[in-house]
């Protein structure tokens, strides 16, 4: 409840409980000094129901709706932000995480009958937020034919209709067993509010690398007018490097260093070289999104050290330049930004001049 509150964007809450639990929450629930209209509704035996009940209770006038499951105590508003603009551009939007692990197909009898394809598997999480017409349609025509989905993204899926994938957070897990209870109450005790009333602090290490396109090859040829460039400043004159953005390895390692620092996941998880929005991309951005995240999610940046490593260009006569933009996308002083250049004297990928890798390392403390 807290962290829908405290989204801008969302004026209305309804909250679906067990019938017999109604005027319990009511009472422990509401009146939290929003300025929001919050609201209990009882729900239906399944899922589906809940939601449909919930979406009955939704004042005239809305274009957009968010689903969360409670299920779910973890999320961050940030993360219901993202899933709402995306709703708001495309119509249908889930939160959800790429698969690491391997997925087999298992039939009846235990036995394997697939190897799944990860790279084009995700799972699903919630928030999952939609405009508010077409969500009720998959519901209603859903109840039509006594469909059942195990998430409203199925619903809308089913009526043809797209649904985006917005990158979720790892940290959004989900309690389904008395072991995930448990896990949750020791996320809990061991970061919870009163540790970070303590002024708790955390660090976080970022490393990313690129290469230079090889001369005549194809990938030079379609990197060719590509700059380089090196916390969001770009060196004029030298070669670019490959990537599905920028390509910006210092910015890369410091998001990095960031979202580990927060327990928020890595810079591929959240900005994934998949997705078409961020071909190109000034890395710069990236840094204010992360920034953005980390201080929603309860933490401020202390200081970030990076450091360059490549044989060429010299960084040194552009690292004030490179602190001030690091540092202004990050919005803190450039005094809590430092950036360097080194060289390996020859050795490995960087030393033979086949591309540049960044280190950083970001302390991040608890806000008051």
């Amino acid at each position: 409840m807290e962290a829908v509150r405290g989204c801008e964007e969302v004026g209305e809450i309804v909250v679906v409980v067990a019938p017999e639990d109604v005027e319990r929450a009511r009472r422990e629930l509401l009146g939290g000094g929003s300025g929001k209209t919050e609201r209990v509704v009882a729900g239906g035996k399944r899922r589906q129901e809940s939601v449909r009940a919930g979406l009955g209770e939704v004042s005239a006038g809305c274009d957009l709706v968010v689903v969360h499951d409670a299920a779910r105590p973890f999320v961050r508003g940030e993360l219901v932000r993202r899933c709402l603009r995306e709703a708001r551009l495309h119509g249908a939007a889930v939160a959800a995480v790429a698969a690491t692990d391997t997925v087999k197909e298992v039939g009846r009898e235990g036995e394997v009958t697939a190897t799944l394809d990860r790279s084009r598997l995700w799972l699903a999480q919630t928030p999952q937020a939609f405009r508010y017409e077409l969500l009720v349609e998959a519901h209603e025509e859903a109840a039509k034919v006594g469909f059942e989905g195990t998430d409203d993204a199925a619903l809308v899926e089913r009526l043809g209709r797209a649904v985006r994938v917005v990158p979720g957070d790892p940290d959004n897990t989900k309690i389904t067993c008395r072991e995930d209870l448990m896990e949750a109450e020791r996320r809990l005790s061991g970061s919870g509010d009163k540790a970070r009333r303590e002024g708790e602090r955390r660090t976080g290490i970022g490393y990313d690398a690129h290469r230079f396109a090889e001369s005549g090859s194809e990938a030079h040829r379609s990197a060719e007018g590509r700059p380089l460039v090196l916390g969001g400043v770009r060196f004029p004159g030298e070669r670019g490097l490959l990537g599905h953005s920028d390509a910006d390895v210092v910015s890369h390692a410091i998001c990095d260093a960031l979202l580990g620092a927060s327990g928020l996941g890595d810079i591929g998880g959240h900005f994934p070289d998949t997705d078409p929005r961020y071909a190109g991309i000034s890395s710069l951005s990236l840094l204010v999104r992360a920034a953005e995240m980390v201080r929603e999610a309860g933490w401020e940046i202390e200081n970030v050290d990076a450091v360059a490593i490549a044989e060429a260009p010299r960084i040194a006569g552009r690292a004030e330049e490179m602190r001030g933009a690091v540092a202004g996308a990050l919005g803190i002083g450039c005094e809590r930004v430092s950036l360097k250049g080194t060289t390996t004297e020859g050795m490995g990928f960087t030393g033979r001049g086949e591309g540049i890798a960044s280190q950083a390392v970001a302390l991040l403390k608890a806000r008051e």
